[in-house]
């Protein structure tokens, strides 16, 4: 498996995905909450599995990825965030940028952990990566978590559509 970096901050863990996340991934994704503003079908177990797999193959393709974001008091899988190259088509282009993403379990919602995730990740991300652009895409419906990007120094640049569903791209400033 890739060398895939710690990060910590007062109460979380970002570690890389192990193939033992594979269930409480599973658990995550069928959640109707998670998925609504990303793609709106819950995920399958086969394709939790398949998420997972790419989530640890971008790092030993890319030099960056997702991280599976754990509470650092019990050691519970609470969700994911990173950067991955997706080579979205879609208008504008975000290929050869670090496109952000993040999602938590819903109990973890609204109570800084997804900022604490960013605050974490972007210094990362700057000190390893600092040429390369950060952008984002989001559901205007998901007005939390555009209003999460904006406060972390992310800007709407564009609207688009992707694979049929309004979005509005971010990048940082």
């Amino acid at each position: 498996m890739p060398d895939i970096p710690v990060l910590e901050t007062d109460r979380l863990v970002l570690r890389g995905f192990r193939p033992d996340d594979l269930d409480a991934m599973t658990a995550m994704w069928t959640m109707p909450e998670v998925v609504r503003y990303i793609g709106g079908v819950p995920l399958s177990r086969e394709q939790s599995w398949i998420r997972l797999l790419r989530h640890i193959g971008m790092w030993s393709v890319m030099n960056f990825g997702f991280w599976a974001v754990t509470d650092k008091a019990s050691g519970q899988l609470i969700g994911e965030a990173g950067f991955h190259e997706m080579r979205r088509e879609m208008t504008p282009s975000i290929e050869d940028t670090l496109e952000a993403g993040w999602g938590l379990l819903p109990g973890f919602h609204g109570r800084g952990y997804a900022s604490e995730a960013l605050d974490a990740m972007l210094p990362w991300a700057e000190a390893n990566h600092g040429g390369l652009p950060v952008t984002c895409i989001i559901d205007p419906a998901n007005t939390a978590s555009i209003r999460l990007a904006e406060r972390h120094g992310f800007r709407e640049f564009a609207r688009s559509i992707y694979q049929g569903s309004d979005i509005v791209v971010l990048r940082k400033a």
